[in-house]
């Protein structure tokens, strides 16, 4: 699938993207090969591929979630600009808004 020149300006109006030309004719050459590259992965046959499987050895990111002794409210909000009765305090998130 090969993008015109015009369809890569309206995408890149909807980006809030001001090109130059020659950045408006790299971008078509760069988008295009991206979207034939895309149809050719349609012609795969993934029928027998479940769709959660992956090459990769199932594993969790993160760590154990082990209980462990809280901070002192004190150590806490030691740092905070500002604070109250052991809590942060911050501006309203909807001052002004009436």
């Amino acid at each position: 699938m090969s993008l015109s020149r015009e369809e890569v300006i309206h995408i890149a109006r909807l980006a809030r993207l001001e090109l130059t030309d020659d950045e408006i004719e790299r971008y078509q050459q760069q988008l295009s090969s991206i979207l034939e590259y895309a149809d050719r992965l349609k012609t795969l046959d993934t029928s027998k591929i479940p769709p959660t499987s992956s090459v990769l050895p199932a594993r969790s990111r993160f760590r154990d979630d082990v209980p462990a002794e809280s901070l002192a409210p004190a150590d806490v909000i030691r740092n905070a600009p500002q604070s109250e009765k052991d809590q942060f305090k911050v501006p309203p998130a909807l001052e002004g808004v009436q």
